[in-house]
């Protein structure tokens, strides 16, 4: 078997478990909110499975500010940020598989243009903005082969200071209605 053929049959591999994790996802997304009970480890584990799904999205940024509003928000965002970014892996996987995931079109030529010029920045930009859009940005990452590491690191900070935003948010809704 030739490289590129191993090549082409990896890519389909890690393209198929993609959509066997979103696929599980969605049938299971009623028991989701179960892992709450488990504090922290709960929140990573609740936003890596919420970030995990490609294009469809499932409210991830809801149960951070949520849990913001019972546990410390600091920790709920850190531990929600690096699920995250840990769960956008599906996307990047996805765009590295295959190039052909995303459709071509302006706006997805001017994406693959800022990630060719500023990819760090971008991906950190867009992982902070809420937006079911950054599992294109993943996808592109992916698909331009973007070092993994720098995806994750990037993502991570992103994710982080926008789940901050949600926790502390939780926490302050919480203050205004003591019990």
């Amino acid at each position: 078997m030739s490289p590129e053929t191993r090549k082409k049959i990896f890519r389909a591999l890690i393209l198929v478990f993609v959509v066997s994790i979103t696929i599980i996802i969605l049938i299971n997304r009623e028991r989701i909110g179960e892992l709450k009970v488990v504090g922290y480890p709960g929140m990573f584990l609740i936003s890596i499975i919420a970030n995990a799904t490609i294009i469809i999205p499932i409210p991830g940024v809801l149960i951070t500010s949520a849990m913001g509003a019972v546990f410390n928000p600091f920790w709920v965002a850190v531990a929600a940020g690096c699920g995250a970014a840990i769960g956008e892996l599906t996307g990047y996987l996805a765009g590295y598989s295959g190039q052909g995931v995303v459709e071509r079109s302006d706006w997805h030529d001017r994406l693959v243009s800022w990630m060719r010029r500023y990819g760090d920045v971008t991906i950190l930009v867009l992982a902070f903005i809420p937006n079911p859009a950054f599992d294109v940005a993943g996808i592109t990452a992916g698909m331009l082969k973007m070092p993994w590491y720098r995806y994750l690191i990037w993502s991570a900070i992103g994710k982080m200071l926008k789940m901050a935003i949600f926790a502390y948010g939780g926490s302050t809704i919480l203050g205004l209605f003591p019990q």
